[in-house]
This record gives structure tokens, sequence and C-alpha cells, in this order.
């Protein structure tokens, strides 16, 4: 079984990328942080490695996407209430962020999101463990 996850992700100024994320209350491992790539610490044994486009381009021979004009991928983090999921979005867009669309209100599930300055989309979830699942 796999201990931890890294997610990559290629951004165009490490230093812009990181001020945003410390202002959504995130924090950077820096025995994996310099001038080239930053450890963003999301949860335990959880992170996003934000690797500057050139060394990124480094780990692979494809060409790499503009995350605001095509999905690369999504990264959907949980959370522990809505509250949360509201708090992170307002975080998020007072950072410089976006919400390209509105929050989804499911019953036993909520969801909402944001883009980060880069244009990669982070989608969070909170799941209550009371509620049945639409059927």
């Amino acid at each position: 079984m796999h201990k931890q996850i890294f997610v990559n992700l290629a951004v165009d100024n490490l230093e812009r990328s990181k001020a945003f994320f410390s202002a959504l209350g995130l924090s950077f491992d820096p025995r994996f942080t310099n001038e080239q790539a930053a450890s963003l610490i999301l949860g335990d044994n959880i992170y996003a490695m934000l690797l500057v486009k050139d060394f990124f381009k480094s780990f692979t021979h494809k060409s790499l996407c503009d995350p605001k004009e095509s999905t690369e991928v999504l990264v959907c983090l949980s959370c522990e209430s809505r509250a949360e999921v509201d708090a992170l979005v307002a975080k998020a867009l007072a950072a410089g962020g976006t919400a390209p669309r509105a929050p989804q209100d499911h019953g036993f599930m909520y969801g909402h999101g944001f883009e980060d300055i880069d244009g990669h989309i982070w989608e969070l979830v909170y799941m209550d463990p009371n509620a049945k699942a639409a059927g």
C-alpha cells in the first residue's frame, strides 16, 4: 500500500504561488523546498509539489498544458465541515484565486472549489457521515 501522495504541479512563479497557499493557512516542508520546488503540506502524508515550469519539464517529454486553458487534473481535498470548505474558498479568493462555479450541495456531500493563481483546479468536499447518499 502507498504511504504518501505527491501531486506535482507546474507553476509560473514559485514565490507568488507560495504566498498564495500561505494565505490559505497552508505551510511548506523546508526539507523539500528550494528555488525550483516547494513541498506544500496538504495533510498527513499528502503533498503538492509546486515546481517551476523548467524544472517540471525535466521529468517528462510531454508538453505542458496551460491550466488556465486546459484541465490537467482536478485535485480534490476532503474537509472537516461545510464551513471549512467555504472558509478555504474565501481565503483563495482573497489571495487572488477564482471560483469557477457555485457551491454544490447534494445533501450528503457539499463541495466548492477554486482555481489557484496558475489555473489549477482545487475541489473541496465535505461528506456528511450521518447523511444517506442520493440514490
